[in-house]
C-alpha cells in the first residue's frame, strides 16, 4: 500500500460510516447559506428596457422630456439615474466600501478582500493534500460515504482480490471479465438521489477550489496608500476582470460542503501524520472541522458584508449585470469509473504477478534440490514489510540460492579444472574463461555487500531513511527517496547483466570445448581429450553445467518480465 493511502486503506467502510456519524452527532456545524445576495441581483433577470417599459407613463413621459434637452436616449438617462440610486444606496448601508463618484474601492473592501484570502488559503492547503493528488481515489473516497451499497457490492463482486480468494485457479482472462462485470453492475446500482448527492459534492469540491485558488494577490497589489481615504484604495475599473470572477464563485459557493464532503478532504489531508504516536483521526478532524467553519463563516462574511453585484453593476454602469455560475462536477462518475477500472487492472495484475512468482519459487525448489530460496535480509519482503522497497530483490535472492545450492556444489569443481589445467589455444580465451568465471564467484559477494548497503546502518539505508524522515515537503521527500532508488537499482542492474554476460560467456565456451557447436574443440582446448580421459563425468558435468547456465539467462529474464508488469 503506498504511503498515499495509509489512512485511506485502514479505515474499512464501517468504520468510516462510524466517524461520520460520530462527527454529525458532535459537531454543530452552522448550515446558513454562504451566499445570500439573490435580493441584490433579482432584478438582473430582467432586461433594462422590459423595466423601463413597466414604469408609469408620466415617468417614461419625464424620460423622454430630459431626452430632448441633454441629447440623450431616454434609457441611457434612465440607467444612468438607476446607477446614480444604487451607488448612493452602497455607500449608505456600505459605508468605507465603494465610492460611486469616483468609481474607487476603498479601505474596508481591501481589508474585507485580504480576510477572503486568508480564509480561502485553508481549504487551498487542504485540497493541496487531498483531492490535487489523487482526484480519482478522492471521488472512490466519498462516494463510499454516499453509497455505500454500490461501494460494498464493489467490494464483494468486482475486487479482483475477493473474486481470486473464491477460486484460486481463475485464468486471468476470466478474472479481468468477472471484475469488470462486476463494476458495470455496482454502477446500474447508481440511483438518482447518489447522483445528485455526489454531483453536489463535488460541485461544493470544485468552487472551494476555485475560491482558494483565486488571484488575490493580484487584486490586493492593485491597492496602494491613500492618505484622503485613510487606507489602500483602488479603482473598480482596473480590477474589473477579478472581481467578476470573484462573483461568479462566490454565487456559485451558495451552500456549506456537507459534511461527507469535509471528512473526505480531511482523512485524505492527514495521511501523513496517521503513522505519528498518539495520532487520534477524531481529535484531528475535529480540529480540522473547527478551522473549515472559520473560514466558512470569514466568506458568509464577506458575502453579508460586500454587495459585489452592485459594485459591479455602478462600476460597469450596467444594471442588467448578474454573476454566472461556474462549471463542474459532472464528470464525477466518469472519474469513479475509471479509478475503479485502473484499480482492478492493478489487482489482476498483482495476482498473476503473483501466481507467477509461485510458480517459479515451485520450479525454484527442484532446481535448488529442495533448498530454500535465501531471500536478501534488508529488501521489502513477506517477511520484512519494513524492508528496502527494491526492484530486482528476487532476481538477487534467485542468484544467492543458486550460488551456494547449484554453483559451489555441483559446478564450481569442473569449471575449476578447466581454469588450473585446461590449455586454451587462444590467450583471448583464456581470458574470457577466467574473466567470466571470477564474475561468477564473485557474483556472491557482491549480492552481500548491496544487501548490507541497504541495511538500516548502510550506505543507502542511511540516505533513505534520513530522506524519509527530513522536515521537507512530502514531494520534495518522495524525490529524494526516489534517487536513492534509482542509485540502487543501478548497481543490481550492473549485477544482474554481469551475472547474464557470464552465463552467456559460459555458455558459448562450454559448448565450444564439448563440441556442442560447430567448429573444432581445438579452436578452444588443445587437451579436453586428456582431461575426459582422467575424470569420465567430466563431459556430462559440463553439460549440466551449460543447462544450468540456460536456467539462469532464463530465470532472470522471467523475473524481469513478471515484475515489468502485464
Amino acid at each position: 500500500m503506498c504511503n498515499f493511502e495509509k489512512l485511506v486503506g485502514k479505515l474499512s467502510l464501517e468504520e468510516r460510516q462510524s466517524l461520520l456519524g460520530k462527527l454529525k452527532a458532535q459537531t454543530s456545524f452552522s448550515r446558513e447559506p454562504l451566499y445570500a445576495e439573490e435580493e441584490k441581483i433579482s432584478n438582473a433577470a430582467e432586461n433594462l428596457e422590459t423595466i423601463f417599459s413597466r414604469l408609469p407613463w408620466f415617468l417614461r413621459a419625464w424620460y423622454q422630456f430630459l431626452s430632448f434637452f441633454r441629447s440623450e436616449k431616454p434609457m441611457k438617462i434612465f440607467e444612468n439615474n438607476q446607477v446614480a440610486a444604487l451607488g448612493i444606496s452602497i455607500q449608505e448601508r456600505y459605508p468605507g466600501l465603494y465610492d460611486y463618484q469616483s468609481g474607487m474601492l476603498l479601505p474596508a473592501f481591501y481589508r474585507q478582500a485580504e480576510n477572503l484570502k486568508e480564509a480561502a488559503r485553508f481549504f487551498y492547503s487542504t485540497l493541496d493534500l487531498s483531492v490535487n493528488r489523487d482526484k480519482a481515489s478522492f471521488f472512490a473516497f466519498l462516494g463510499s460515504l454516499e453509497m455505500p451499497d454500490v461501494h460494498r457490492y464493489i467490494q464483494i463482486n468486482a475486487d479482483p482480490a475477493v473474486i481470486v480468494g473464491k477460486n484460486p485457479n481463475i485464468q486471468d482472462l476470466e478474472l479481468r471479465q468477472q471484475a469488470l462485470k462486476g463494476l458495470e453492475d455496482a454502477l446500474a446500482l447508481v440511483t438518482d438521489d447518489n447522483r445528485n448527492a455526489m454531483y453536489l459534492n463535488v460541485r461544493s469540491l470544485n468552487c472551494l477550489k476555485e475560491l482558494s485558488s483565486f488571484l488575490y494577490d493580484r487584486l490586493i497589489m492593485v491597492f496602494s496608500q491613500s492618505n484622503n481615504a485613510g487606507g489602500k484604495t483602488c479603482p473598480a475599473s482596473v480590477v474589473k476582470e477579478l472581481l467578476l470572477s470573484l462573483n461568479n464563485i462566490l454565487l456559485s459557493l451558495k451552500v456549506v460542503p456537507q459534511m461527507t464532503l469535509l471528512q473526505s478532504l480531511f482523512i485524505f489531508t492527514l495521511q501523513e501524520k496517521s503513522d505519528e504516536p498518539g495520532f487520534d483521526v477524531n481529535k484531528e478532524i475535529h480540529s480540522l472541522l473547527a478551522k473549515a467553519e472559520e473560514a466558512l463563516s470569514v466568506i458568509r462574511e464577506f458575502n453579508k458584508r460586500v454587495p459585489l453585484t452592485w459594485i459591479i453593476r455602478c462600476s460597469m454602469r450596467d444594471m442588467s449585470y448578474a454573476p454566472r455560475e461556474v462549471s463542474g462536477g459532472e464528470d464525477w462518475l466518469a472519474v469513479y469509473r475509471e479509478h475503479w477500472k485502473r484499480r482492478i487492472e492493478s489487482f489482476s495484475n498483482e495476482f498473476l504477478k503473483d501466481r507467477r512468482r509461485r510458480e517459479m519459487l515451485d520450479s525454484f525448489g527442484n532446481l535448488f534440490k529442495g533448498k530454500e530460496l535465501k531471500t536478501l535480509e534488508n529488501a521489502q519482503s513477506d517477511s520484512n514489510p519494513d524492508g528496502m522497497p527494491i526492484k530486482g530483490a528476487l532476481a538477487l535472492s534467485f542468484l544467492s540460492t543458486f550460488y551456494s545450492a547449484v554453483f559451489v556444489p555441483e559446478m564450481n569443481k569442473p569449471l575449476q579444472v578447466l581454469l588450473i589445467d585446461g590449455e586454451f589455444k587462444k590467450k583471448e580465451a583464456r581470458v574470457e574463461y577466467t574473466e567470466s568465471y571470477n564474475n561468477i564467484i564473485k557474483l556472491d559477494d557482491e549480492i552481500k555487500n548491496l544487501d548490507r548497503q541497504i541495511s538500516p546502518g548502510g550506505f543507502f539505508g542511511k540516505n533513505y531513511n534520513q530522506a524519509r524522515m527530513e522536515m521537507s515537503s512530502l514531494q520534495l521527500k518522495r524525490r529524494k527517496m526516489q534517487l536513492v532508488l534509482e542509485e540502487i537499482q543501478e548497481d543490481i542492474q550492473k549485477i544482474l547483466a554481469q551475472a547474464k554476460e557470464a552465463s552467456w560467456s559460459m555458455i558459448n565456451i562450454l559448448n565450444a570445448i564439448t563440441g556442442r557447436q560447430e567448429g573444432d574443440k581445438q579452436d578452444y582446448l588443445k587437451n579436453y581429450a586428456k582431461l575426459t580421459a582422467k575424470d569420465n563425468r567430466l563431459s556430462f558435468v559440463l553439460g549440466r553445467a551449460i543447462e544450468y547456465f540456460q536456467t539462469v539467462i532464463k530465470t532472470l529474464d522471467d523475473i524481469r518480465e513478471m515484475e515489468s508488469g502485464y
